[in-house]
């Protein structure tokens, strides 16, 4: 079994490591100090199980988990937690695997042994389980070339609906994914406004709505070329925000 660890604190680290070390049929392919890390060696090395922290700087180990799901092979993931029973009580109800810190070689022993992916609906359910500001996503993901890539959120300019997938602007480019809008403005509301039935823009980065000579209204942005139309169902509402109001 190939094991990834994840976790912000190196004596945390150090310590599953040894543990698993102990354990037979566990191979340790690498060790991660953040969301961002592990995404990227979960894709080189394609582990079977990750042991990862729940509270880390910048993605959290659920937000993790939740974008690690979309892999062709997602790996399980066990995560490590210094919860007290009250809170981990939450997480057994969606039957997510944890070990609470600091860990003991037996359990760890046990939860590899039934360890079992967690499937997109377990992980967005626990996420609502959480308030809205924690539960909420500080990056999206997308595939781009075979490969995960991870867009932070006050990089984004607008989305864009465009059939069965969505555009995700940004300041790097543009990406596509698979999530609708109806969700998309329900996660990132109010930092993000509905403009139109297929757009959704940062109000962080809009600068200004402007007519042109027919009459017809656009959203135009701070440090984006992009015009996108305003429909006459949104405008009100549009401009009280820009008008902070």
């Amino acid at each position: 079994m190939k094991v990834l660890i994840v976790d912000d604190e190196m004596p945390a680290r150090q310590r599953l490591h040894r543990l698993v070390d102990e354990l037979d049929d566990c191979e340790i392919v690498g060790e991660a100090a953040n969301g961002n890390q592990a995404i990227e060696l979960a894709q080189k090395h394609v582990p079977d199980v990750l042991l990862m922290d729940i509270r880390m700087p910048g993605i959290s180990g659920i937000e993790t988990a939740r974008h690690l799901a979309t892999l062709d092979r997602p790996p399980a993931v066990i995560f490590t937690t210094a919860y007290d029973e009250y809170a981990i009580a939450a997480f057994d109800t969606q039957a997510v695997g944890y070990l609470l810190k600091p860990v003991r070689r037996e359990r760890l022993a046990r939860a590899l042994r039934h360890a079992s992916r967690l499937t997109r609906s377990q992980l967005s359910a626990l996420a609502t389980d959480d308030t809205k500001a924690e539960a909420r996503r500080t990056h999206l993901c997308a595939r781009v070339r075979g490969h995960l890539e991870l867009i932070p959120i006050e990089t984004i300019y607008y989305f864009q609906a465009d059939q069965k997938y969505t555009t995700v602007a940004h300041m790097e480019g543009e990406v596509l994914i698979d999530e609708s809008l109806k969700n998309l403005e329900y996660e990132f509301s109010p930092d993000f406004v509905r403009i139109h039935r297929s757009a959704l823009v940062s109000v962080a980065h809009l600068r200004a709505v402007e007519r042109d000579a027919d009459g017809k209204q656009f959203a135009v942005f701070r440090d984006c070329d992009a015009r996108l139309v305003v429909s006459r169902r949104h405008a009100p509402a549009l401009k009280r925000r820009l008008r902070g109001s």
